[in-house]
C-alpha cells in the first residue's frame, strides 16, 4: 500500500503532461525510424533493378520504349540499341550540369531511328562556363548511319523540363519532342557507345551510385532518441519515487544541509 501511495505523484497534472510529451516524442522517433528503414528498402529495390538492367544484354529500343508511353520503373537504366542518323540541328542543351564540381552542360541529340521515331540521346557532358545555348561550341555527332547503345531514363517532370531556344534544365521527351517538331520515343537515353565513334567525344555519363545511403544509421539514430526519451522519463520518475519514499532527501533539503555543514571562512 505504501509503495502504491509513493507512486501517486505519477497521477499529478505535471507528471501526466510530462508522460504525454515523452510518449509523443517516442512515437515520433519510432515513426521516423520506420520511415528511414522504408526508404532503405526502396533504395535496395531500386538498386537491384539498376544492377540487373546494367548487366543485361542490349535489346532493340522498340522492345522497351514507345512514343508517348512513360518509361516503366523496371526499365530504368535498361540497355537498348538503336540505329539511325543524328539530327544535329535538333541538339538540345541541358543547362547547369556539373562533373566533379566543374560547370558544364549535357548535350542531347535526337537519333532518328530506322523505325521512324527519334530517340533522345544524352551524348555526354561538355565543360563550359556558359550555361545557356549561345556561343557553345558543341562537338558534332558522327555523321551518317550510327548504331548506339544507351541506358534508358525516365522523363523529368515539372517546370525544369520546359524547353526554351533548344535549352532546358531537365530532359523530357514530352517537352523536347514538340519543341523540335519530332515524333520521339517516350523517355530518353544516356549514351554508352556509338559506332562509328565521333571525331571529338564528350565526357561519358556516370552510372548511378548504388550505395544504400545513410538510411540505416538514421533509422537507428531515431530509435535511439525514442529510447533515450523513455529512459530519461523512467530515471526522473525513479528519482522522484526515491524522494517520495524518503530514500533520497529533496534537493532543496540537501542544499540546505550542505550549507549548514560547510565550514565558514572564519573557522
Amino acid at each position: 500500500m505504501v509503495a502504491v501511495r509513493s507512486l501517486a505523484f505519477l497521477l499529478s497534472r505535471r507528471w501526466l503532461g510530462f508522460a504525454v510529451v515523452v510518449a509523443l516524442l517516442a512515437g515520433l522517433a519510432w515513426w521516423l525510424g520506420e520511415w528511414q528503414f522504408d526508404r532503405l528498402s526502396e533504395r535496395r529495390a531500386a538498386n537491384a533493378v539498376v544492377e540487373h538492367n546494367e548487366a543485361a544484354s542490349p535489346v532493340p529500343v522498340a522492345e522497351v520504349l514507345a512514343p508517348g508511353r512513360p518509361v516503366a520503373a523496371t526499365d530504368e537504366w535498361r540497355l537498348v540499341s538503336a540505329t539511325g542518323e543524328y539530327d544535329a540541328a535538333g541538339t538540345v542543351i541541358v543547362r547547369y550540369q556539373t562533373n566533379k564540381r566543374a560547370s558544364g552542360v549535357d548535350v542531347v541529340v535526337p537519333l532518328v531511328t530506322d523505325e521512324g521515331p527519334a530517340l533522345l540521346i544524352n551524348r555526354g557532358w561538355l565543360a563550359t562556363d556558359n550555361q545557356g545555348t549561345a556561343d557553345i561550341d558543341v562537338p558534332a555527332p558522327p555523321a551518317g548511319e550510327v548504331t548506339v547503345e544507351a541506358w534508358v531514363r525516365a522523363d523529368a517532370t515539372g517546370s525544369s523540363a520546359g524547353v526554351t531556344d533548344q535549352s532546358t534544365r531537365a530532359v523530357s521527351s514530352a517537352t523536347i519532342g514538340p519543341a523540335l517538331g519530332l515524333e520521339v520515343y517516350g523517355g530518353w537515353a544516356e549514351l554508352k557507345s556509338e559506332d562509328p565513334p565521333p571525331a571529338t567525344a564528350l565526357t561519358p555519363v556516370e552510372l548511378p551510385d548504388l550505395g544504400e545511403g545513410p538510411h540505416f544509421f538514421y533509422g537507428l539514430q531515431w530509435w535511439f532518441f525514442g529510447l533515450l526519451a523513455i529512459g530519461g522519463f523512467l530515471y526522473l520518475a525513479y528519482d522522484e519515487w526515491r524522494v517520495a519514499t524518503g530514500r533520497r532527501p529533496p534537493r532543496t533539503a540537501r542544499s540546505t544541509r550542505s550549507s549548514e555543514t560547510a565550514p565558514s571562512e572564519a573557522d
